[in-house]
């Protein structure tokens, strides 16, 4: 699928995409804020960025409030968040250490400076990168001895908008942002990549064998949406 990307402004971008079964025009907002527009593949592309540009005004209002990281905050299964400031440093760090994310800054910037609030981001996906390379092989490893599945590696990785991945030779990706999720979606995940290592569409078929080893899919396929991974309260 054909695609550019262009800047409506200095702040925000839009993708458009070129579909061979579109015959209009149409304009999306994705999880993350991205605005989107889809065309025809006769379309030129100045077009769909004229049409994005008319609707600049709802893409701004349609934009996620931005998330604050917190003190005492929950950074997936083992840590918390600890902002500390203190007069006598110059410069924003941080510590990994036992359950804690610490980030030391000077006393004279806020925590919501941008700053110190991308060293804590920075930080507690270094946690969350642990805790999933902790806990996410043996858990993974578990269900398919429990329900006989078979794959050939898992990688842990930092994915923008999939929780994880299987392909043809059966190599799992799962995402690291799956610490921030309940363990009963954790494990709803992990059974979605085993399946895909039989059955690597999502056909009628796939979704038969998820109800199989876990008859709760559907109630917690729809739990799912309504997370996101990225880091926030």
């Amino acid at each position: 699928m054909a695609f550019k990307q262009f800047a409506l402004d200095e702040h925000t971008t839009v993708t458009i995409y070129k579909r061979r079964t579109n015959r209009s025009l149409r304009l999306s907002i994705a999880a993350n804020g991205e605005a989107r527009v889809t065309i025809p593949l006769w379309v030129p592309y100045k077009s769909g960025l004229d049409f994005a540009r008319s609707r600049l005004d709802w893409i701004a209002s349609q934009q996620p409030v931005k998330a604050w990281l917190l003190t005492g905050q929950a950074v997936g299964k083992a840590h918390h968040l600890r902002f500390v400031a203190d007069t006598t440093v110059t410069k924003v760090a941080s510590r990994v250490r036992f359950n804690e994310v610490t980030v030391t800054h000077p006393a004279q910037l806020p925590t919501t400076d941008p700053d110190v609030q991308k060293l804590a981001k920075t930080a507690s996906i270094r946690a969350l990168r642990n805790q999933a390379e902790q806990l996410l092989p043996g858990r993974l490893q578990q269900l398919a001895n429990q329900h006989g599945f078979h794959y050939r590696s898992v990688s842990i990785k930092q994915l923008k908008s999939r929780w994880g991945s299987c392909d043809q030779q059966h190599d799992i990706v799962l995402n690291l942002f799956l610490m921030q999720l309940p363990w009963d979606c954790i494990d709803y995940v992990l059974l979605h990549e085993l399946v895909h290592t039989e059955v690597l569409h999502h056909g009628p078929d796939f979704w038969q064998a998820m109800e199989r080893v876990l008859p709760s899919a559907k109630r917690l396929r729809k739990q799912l949406h309504g997370y996101q991974p990225v880091l926030g309260n």
